[in-house]
């Protein structure tokens, strides 16, 4: 996108060093999603080094400085998709890159996840990116993988909220199942489960 600046985690480590790339990480804000500010503060560190996730931070320019307006975070996973939760259009998609399962009716696809998508509150630095071009970003960032390596499809989990799900809907993410909150979710995230959204990238 015109203006704006992403930069994958760990070439912004290498390039500043531990100290200052955690003081950046330290320095994010969203206080509408808690598990979102803690990814990055906490956990985006040492994920992207040991290559569990990579987080790709994404700058604007604020009175000639570059600030961090927000990330997203992308990981390899494998989903399981039943073939009754989605239409018999996007069971044919899917069917091209997972493998059927007959006992269970189910699809087993191994699929980029954004695991974590988020804008700074800090200093009012939100007001620089909406919400619909910050999910753009990373799926562009997916699709350019999947010249590489393969694949259409990408997927994403969600707390059950309507604005949430309003969001994924009106951006081409549909939902096709849910996952139970682990141990370590349920202190930031409500509810006891996630719901989980696909889409299948053209």
């Amino acid at each position: 996108m015109d203006g704006l600046v992403e930069i994958n985690l760990r070439t912004y480590i290498d390039a500043v060093g531990d100290n200052e790339a955690k003081k950046l990480l330290a320095s994010f804000l969203c206080p509408l999603n808690a598990d979102v500010q803690e990814f990055l503060r906490i956990k985006a560190f040492e994920f992207s080094k040991q290559g569990i996730t990579q987080t790709h931070l994404v700058f604007a320019s604020c009175q000639s400085e570059p600030v961090l307006i927000g990330y997203y975070s992308l990981t390899n996973k494998v989903i399981t998709v039943k073939k009754s939760s989605v239409s018999a259009t996007s069971a044919k998609k899917i069917a091209k890159f997972g493998t059927f399962n007959d006992q269970t009716h189910s699809y087993i696809v191994p699929a980029p996840l954004i695991a974590q998508i988020g804008k700074n509150f800090a200093n009012g630095y939100n007001r620089l990116i909406s919400g619909d071009v910050l999910l753009s970003l990373a799926c562009q960032k997916v699709k350019q993988v999947q010249l590489d390596i393969g694949g259409k499809i990408v997927y994403l989990e969600c707390e059950e909220k309507p604005k949430l799900l309003d969001f994924y809907s009106r951006n081409g993410f549909c939902n096709f199942g849910r996952r139970m909150l682990d141990k370590d979710e349920r202190d930031l995230l409500s509810g006891e489960y996630l719901i989980q959204m696909i889409k299948y990238l053209k």
